[in-house]
C-alpha cells in the first residue's frame, strides 16, 4: 500500500505533468470529470419506491456536514446528511455519501476538509434548515471553527468529527467521500441522538 510520502510524490508528478504549480500559491481545482452513467443493463429490477420503503426500515443517525469557505469572500457550506458511517479505526476514517447533483458538495470538495456534526434528539429543526437548497443555512445558527479544519462546529451538536478529504469514489447516483479524522469530540452529557426512520425523525425509546 502506498504511504503518505508516496501519494504526495505521485500527486506532485501529476500536477507537474499538467503544468500546475507545486511550490507556491494555491492550486486551482481541476475540472470535475464526467462521471459514467449507469447503463440500462446494469439497473437492478427493483422499484425505486420499494427500495426507499424497505431501506427506510433501517434507522440512521442524522448529521450536518459542514466546510469552511473555500475562497475569500465565500461563505461556509453545509448540508444535512443521514448517510454517514465510521469506516476504519487504523487509520481513523469515516465516510459520508452525497448525491452527485448536490450543489453543496463542490464547495466542500474545494475546501478539502469538512466537519461532521452529529445532531441530538432536539435538533430536528436545525436539520430541516440544512436540508433546504439555496437558502442561507447558517442564518441564526450558532457555531465555532472546528479545531483543525476550521469548518463550522454547530452549537449543541451531540458529537463532531473533524476531517480532511482522504478519497472520493463513485457509487451509482452518489459519491462516497472518505474523510481522514483529524480531531473529534462529544457532548459529555451523552445526549440521545436524532434518528431518521421510515421517512421521519425518531428518538431512542427507553428500555
Amino acid at each position: 500500500m502506498m504511504g503518505h510520502a508516496g501519494m504526495a510524490a505521485t500527486a506532485v508528478r501529476y500536477l507537474r505533468s499538467v503544468g500546475a504549480a507545486t511550490t507556491a500559491g494555491p492550486v486551482e481545482p481541476l475540472p470535475r470529470p464526467e462521471l459514467r452513467a449507469v447503463a440500462a443493463d446494469e439497473r437492478a429490477p427493483v422499484d425505486p419506491a420499494a427500495f426507499r420503503r424497505v431501506l427506510g426500515a433501517f434507522a440512521t443517525g442524522v448529521t450536518v456536514v459542514t466546510a469552511p469557505p473555500a475562497s475569500p469572500g465565500a461563505g461556509p457550506a453545509g448540508f444535512a446528511c443521514q448517510s454517514f458511517a465510521s469506516l476504519s479505526l487504523d487509520p481513523p476514517l469515516v465516510a459520508f455519501m452525497v448525491a452527485r447533483t448536490s450543489a453543496t458538495w463542490p464547495r466542500i470538495a474545494r475546501a478539502g476538509v469538512f466537519c461532521v456534526n452529529v445532531l441530538g434528539a432536539d435538533q430536528g429543526t436545525l436539520c430541516r434548515a440544512f436540508a433546504v437548497s439555496g437558502a442561507d443555512k447558517f442564518a441564526g445558527v450558532g457555531h465555532r471553527p472546528a479545531p483543525v479544519s476550521g469548518a463550522p462546529l454547530l452549537d449543541g451538536a451531540a458529537a463532531w468529527v473533524d476531517c480532511a478529504i482522504h478519497a472520493v469514489h463513485t457509487g451509482g447516483d452518489h459519491l462516497i467521500v472518505v474523510g481522514r479524522v483529524t480531531a473529534l469530540g462529544a457532548d459529555p452529557a451523552e445526549r440521545p441522538p436524532l434518528l431518521f426512520h421510515r421517512g421521519r425523525f425518531a428518538r431512542l425509546a427507553d428500555g
